[in-house]
């Protein structure tokens, strides 16, 4: 696995972060909304720089495989994390729909590897 994919996983990690940190923004108030959305800032900052360095370099990932990747990593992890923090429902359907993403991530990157 190349340091562009390590970049594009890291980025999809932070891509879950900006997410999360929105619905946690929603039921805060206060400092703590402040400290959410400033949460919300860095990710994205963070989630974009990687996306960008992953489609650059000696090997580089091309753009539509990395967007692809990277955006299907931040929804994995979004959903995993709204059943965790939000409570959200773990439904059949919603886990083997979440299982197909998973596996045409993994698809995209054994075509798209050297």
């Amino acid at each position: 696995m190349s340091i562009n994919w390590i970049l594009l996983i890291i980025g999809g990690i932070f891509e879950t972060g900006f997410a999360i940190s929105l619905g946690k923004a929603q039921h805060a108030s206060g400092k703590e909304f402040w400290l959410w959305l400033i949460s919300f800032a860095v990710c994205v900052c963070i989630s974009m720089f990687l996306l960008f360095k992953a489609m650059g370099g000696d090997k580089a990932i091309p753009v539509g495989t990395a967007y692809a990747v990277w955006g299907a990593i931040g929804a994995v992890g979004t959903v995993l994390m709204g059943i965790l923090s939000f409570k959200e429902p773990v439904t059949f359907w919603r886990m083997f729909f979440l299982s197909t993403l998973v596996i045409s991530v993994i698809g995209l990157q054994v075509v798209s590897a050297d």
